[in-house]
């Protein structure tokens, strides 16, 4: 939402989902590294099953991705990326002029959809844990054992994933009961590029950065999604639907084309930034 693909969307599968990027209707999966840092140093190519032409985006952190079908030949690529060189360069100057600052690691405290958690290391002997201890609206996240900081990045996201399955789970089945809408099951995931999805086959799949919105927020992307149960596709009835039940979703929605900025960026980096 924040970015574009230069994708052809034509023969989308029937999936939709609400992107951390803007204008792609249907993402990637699957898909190996391949050359990740050749032949340009900022651009990670990464070969996917799924893709039938060359794509390129442009991450909020400046990242530069190329998606390139199995067959695809370097000089191809190099083509592609000559040819998309000022659009490249032009979005990633704007994500740099907007780019955060650099984080402290480990964080202070973590704040939550309202709760914040102060993180208190205690170190000590035996293999890293994070103990939740509860005090209010929110508590204190307590880190023992010895830790690295890639350690304490691993066990921080596994946390925060038990965390969103205990905290989105129960409101997907509240707003779906207060809509009067059947789905199939929850998934949670941890990505960079979509806020949530909704298969043909009832499945709600919600990013667990969303933690890091207002409730309110949250709750319309979760109506967004359920309204795809219905309708799957972004239709004038899909969005009739989502506004009979989220009447503010116009405002909601410009402030999720934001929301990556809450998002921490331990939750994806693999070292510490400079």
């Amino acid at each position: 939402m924040s970015g574009k693909s230069t994708r052809n969307e034509k023969g989308c599968s029937p999936h939709f989902q609400m992107d951390l990027l803007s204008g792609d209707g249907c993402g990637e999966n699957g898909g190996s590294p391949h050359s990740p840092h050749s032949p340009h140093s900022s651009h990670h190519i990464r070969v996917s099953r799924r893709a039938r032409r060359l794509s390129v985006r442009v991450y909020p952190d400046a990242r530069v991705e190329v998606v390139v079908p199995p067959r695809a030949r370097p000089r191809e690529v190099e083509h592609f990326l000559r040819e998309h060189r000022v659009w490249i360069e032009d979005k990633r100057a704007s994500a740099l002029r907007t780019r955060p600052p650099p984080e402290a690691f480990p964080p202070a405290s973590i704040a939550l959809m309202g709760e914040t958690w102060r993180v208190h290391i205690s170190g000590g002997q035996g293999r890293l844990r994070i103990t939740e201890i509860p005090a209010g609206e929110g508590g204190l996240l307590r880190v023992s054992g010895p830790q690295t900081d890639a350690a304490l990045r691993a066990a921080l996201r596994t946390w925060l994933m038990r965390a969103a399955r205990t905290r989105l789970t129960p409101r997907v089945e509240a707003l779906a009961s207060a809509v009067g809408v059947r789905f199939s099951r929850v998934s949670i995931r941890r990505q960079r590029s979509r806020w949530g999805s909704c298969s043909v086959r009832g499945t709600i799949s919600l990013n667990a950065c969303l933690l890091f919105q207002r409730p309110e927020v949250v709750d319309y992307l979760i109506v967004h999604e359920l309204m795809h149960v219905q309708h799957m596709n972004h239709s004038k009835r899909f969005w009739q639907a989502v506004e009979k039940h989220c009447p503010e979703w116009r405002a909601l929605d410009r402030e999720l084309l934001q929301g990556w900025r809450n998002v921490p960026r331990w939750l994806f980096a693999d070292r510490a930034e400079s």
